[in-house]
């Protein structure tokens, strides 16, 4: 009997919060409302951040007010330190494209519960380590916030206005799918940097927007690699990884339909990690082919991010 992948996406989601979870978000909320963090919703204007992304945080804290407020603080101070929505609103467009082969690509498809699903082939990274190594260790960091910045703003959100089979519970989270076909424990060893970085940057930043972590084509030493990587994770996160070996197209399939399932990993959709992504029929609808650069899916339509002030309560993602 093939194993299956059946995440909860809907716990602890908009509509889907038990009476103690829903206790939680209004304290949650009333606290926020006394920071110069976060600002409610006016008569005419809405809240500084959405509900989907303050749930973000208390999900990683396990519903606990005062901690999620800890985190939430610190990654406000984080975006106001590095001037976050500025560097996304002014980063040059070829180098945002060029930058996306280092790190996980959108296939331009969704799972069966409607998360978008991304993949990182560390094969087709290793080759290209000489010309990672040659950006700057600070350029390359707002880099990684960049493509984030891309995940929370446009990519989430656009699945979250298309059909999925959660409607009307925003999409918040994707799945990933890691390929480490053909990659030597070396090559690993000489990235764990690079990977580390990334991991801790979302994990502290961008909490709870993985949602499932297949690990396919994973080679014998894999079980030292996971001791180099589990420390980076919490506990929830961890609990999220599935190794699934050198055929991972059945248990591939019970989360994601096979036409939407890249062919290398035992589905359909012919579609390879260097490839732009490939949107499915109800996205070409919405956006007609995925646009270039920073944008945003905001009002149901694509904008161009704008430079608003870094200060408190400027990130409406």
């Amino acid at each position: 009997m093939t194993a299956a992948i059946a995440p909860d996406v809907l716990a602890g989601h908009l509509g889907h919060l038990s009476p103690d979870q829903e206790r939680a978000f209004t304290s949650f909320k009333d606290i926020l409302s006394n920071t110069p963090f976060y600002s409610p919703p006016a008569s005419s204007t809405p809240a500084s951040h959405d509900d989907p992304t303050l749930l973000r945080f208390l999900r990683a804290r396990r519903f606990d007010p005062q901690k999620a407020l800890k985190q939430f603080q610190d990654a406000e101070a984080w975006r106001e330190q590095h001037r976050v929505d500025s560097l996304y609103a002014t980063f040059d467009p070829e180098e945002f494209e060029s930058s996306r082969k280092f790190y996980p690509r959108w296939t331009g498809r969704r799972d069966k519960n409607g998360l978008p699903v991304y993949v990182y082939r560390l094969a087709s990274l290793a080759p290209l380590k000489s010309e990672l190594d040659a950006v700057p260790p600070q350029r390359r960091y707002q880099r990684i916030v960049a493509l984030y910045e891309t995940m929370t703003r446009f990519v989430l959100r656009l699945c979250s206005y298309l059909p999925h089979a959660t409607a009307p519970t925003p999409i918040s989270s994707v799945t990933t799918i890691i390929d480490l076909e053909h990659v030597s424990l070396g090559a690993i060893w000489s990235l764990r940097g690079h990977l580390q970085e990334a991991s801790a940057l979302a994990t502290a930043n961008y909490p709870e927007t993985l949602s499932t972590i297949a690990v396919v084509n994973s080679p014998s030493f894999f079980p030292t690699i996971w001791s180099w990587v589990k420390p980076v994770f919490d506990e929830g996160t961890q609990r999220k990884v599935h190794v699934l070996g050198k055929d991972p197209g059945p248990v591939l399939r019970t989360l994601i339909d096979p036409q939407h399932l890249p062919r290398p990993y035992g589905g359909e959709l012919d579609w390879q990690f260097e490839d732009e992504p490939s949107l499915d029929e109800d996205a070409k609808k919405v956006i007609g082919i995925m646009p270039k650069g920073p944008v945003e899916f905001l009002d149901h339509e694509i904008r161009k991010p704008t430079a608003r002030s870094d200060g408190p309560s400027s990130d409406k993602t």
